[in-house]
């Protein structure tokens, strides 16, 4: 069975190995761990199940996970999106009103919609049509976006009216427990001991329990019923003519972060090849899947999560790791208490922080860093658009509105200059479609 898993993954041929895909698939799992314990928080609030929604929340991972290592074989784990379940539960239910059976239904037609173009196998020539320099924008961007969420999460970088961030307070325990374990990470790696990601994660676990930073919460407990939740989507609400747009928004969403991401943890790890993602629409079918399976159990879009990065950092280079992690999100179902240990949060003023997993974000990012050398920083066309691209992710916490100014401005300037023909006629129409969002919000 062994063989005949490391010859269907290609182990061999990738440069690594049972051990290297299962230290990688661990790395990912703890550093998006906490999805399991922040979906239900913020779903909850419209009213449903809390933990009905974890459950939802760690099949639905689970099987888009599996689908991702099995069909497209790349190490990238699938997740309910922090944001989308934002627009979920702020927008669609609390602003505009509609009730989350509703709101269910919208997602579940939009995962339709991305099943059924999956199926037309139109993904990989959408990401053959970026230009590489945006391709290694959007991961330098991705890589100080997932630095960002780390300051934030470590509670190194806080709100601060006057202009918008702010150091937080360096002799807190939380930022202590980070700066102890970012210590730890980074001495681990000039050292090169392998695992060094995962043994930071653990080290900065060990550091916060005794500052009461990190709580110890058990082994066991049993999973709580589906049943609220599940089926419960209303997909004959969702086709109201009120709802047409928040099922663009949620399919343009899922769209973009989707391309953002695969592009963006696949660059650096040596999956794009000639400009082209190989069996990127596989890919993008797993995307949907687990959207159309998360609405039918009762949780937001389910989409790839840049904490991959942590796990193809850590040497994860093929589908076998997504086998680890998917998993795990299942064996989190009867070890939540120490799932929670490490992705949990601590409440420090009006910040929610997870202290645990604030230092492997911050060493993401910075591995992150070296497309920008690849960007032709010379040629004003290709240069401005990967900056805005780069600068706008984590200034706005979006990977859809950096890849939305990359492509506008790209296409700009490319027909100002006389060098239209340059630009795929995709990203024309991306572009205008960008531009005509921006114009009717």
């Amino acid at each position: 069975m062994g063989e005949v898993l490391a010859r269907f993954f290609r182990l061999k041929e990738a440069g690594t190995s049972w051990s290297q895909e299962l230290l990688g698939g661990t790395t990912t799992f703890m550093t998006m761990s906490y999805i399991i314990f922040v979906q239900p928080v913020i779903l909850a609030s419209v009213g449903m199940d809390k933990g009905a929604v974890m459950v939802a929340t760690c099949l639905s991972s689970a099987l888009a996970t599996l689908l991702m290592g099995l069909l497209a074989r790349y190490p990238i784990a699938l997740a309910p999106a922090m944001g989308h379940n934002i627009f979920f539960a702020v927008i669609v239910c609390g602003t505009m009103g509609y009730s989350w059976q509703v709101a269910l239904g919208a997602v579940f037609i939009s995962g339709m919609i991305f099943l059924v173009l999956s199926f037309l196998g139109l993904w990989e020539g959408l990401v053959a049509a970026v230009p590489d320099s945006l391709k290694n924008a959007i991961a330098v961007g991705i890589g100080l976006l997932i630095t960002l969420i780390g300051l934030e999460y470590g509670g190194l970088v806080v709100d601060n009216p006057g202009v918008l961030v702010g150091l937080g307070d360096l002799s807190s325990r939380p930022v202590l427990c980070v700066l102890g374990g970012l210590i730890i990470t980074a001495v681990l790696m000039a050292l090169r001991v392998p695992g060094s990601i995962l043994l930071g994660i653990v080290g900065t676990a060990l550091i916060g329990l005794p500052l009461g930073v990190v709580k110890y919460h058990g082994l066991f407990s049993s999973p709580p019923s589906l049943k609220p939740t599940l089926f419960q989507l209303d997909i004959g609400g969702a086709l109201q003519t009120g709802l047409i747009t928040v099922i663009f928004v949620f399919f343009f969403l899922d769209l973009f972060d989707t391309v953002g991401t695969l592009i963006g943890v696949s660059e650096p790890a040596g999956f794009i090849k000639k400009g082209r993602l190989p069996r990127a629409n596989q890919a993008m079918l797993a995307d949907a899947v687990g959207t159309v399976s998360g609405a039918l159990m009762g949780t937001s879009t389910v989409t790839s999560y840049i904490e991959s990065a942590t796990g193809i950092a850590q040497g994860a280079r093929t589908g076998l790791a997504n086998i680890f992690t998917s998993f795990f999100f299942l064996v989190a179902l009867f070890f939540s208490p120490l799932a929670e240990m490490f992705g949990g949060e601590y409440i420090q003023g009006k910040q929610i922080l997870h202290p645990v997993i604030a230092p492997p974000l911050i060493i993401v990012g910075y591995l992150m860093m070296k497309g920008v050398t690849r960007i032709p920083w010379d040629d004003i066309t290709e240069a401005i658009p990967a900056f805005l691209t780069l600068v706008i992710m984590p200034m706005t916490v979006s990977i859809t509105e950096g890849i939305a100014f990359g492509f506008i401005s790209y296409s700009l300037l490319k027909l100002i200059t006389g060098r239209r023909k340059e630009v795929h006629w995709v990203i024309y129409l991306f572009s205008v479609l960008f531009i005509i969002r921006y114009l009717v919000k």
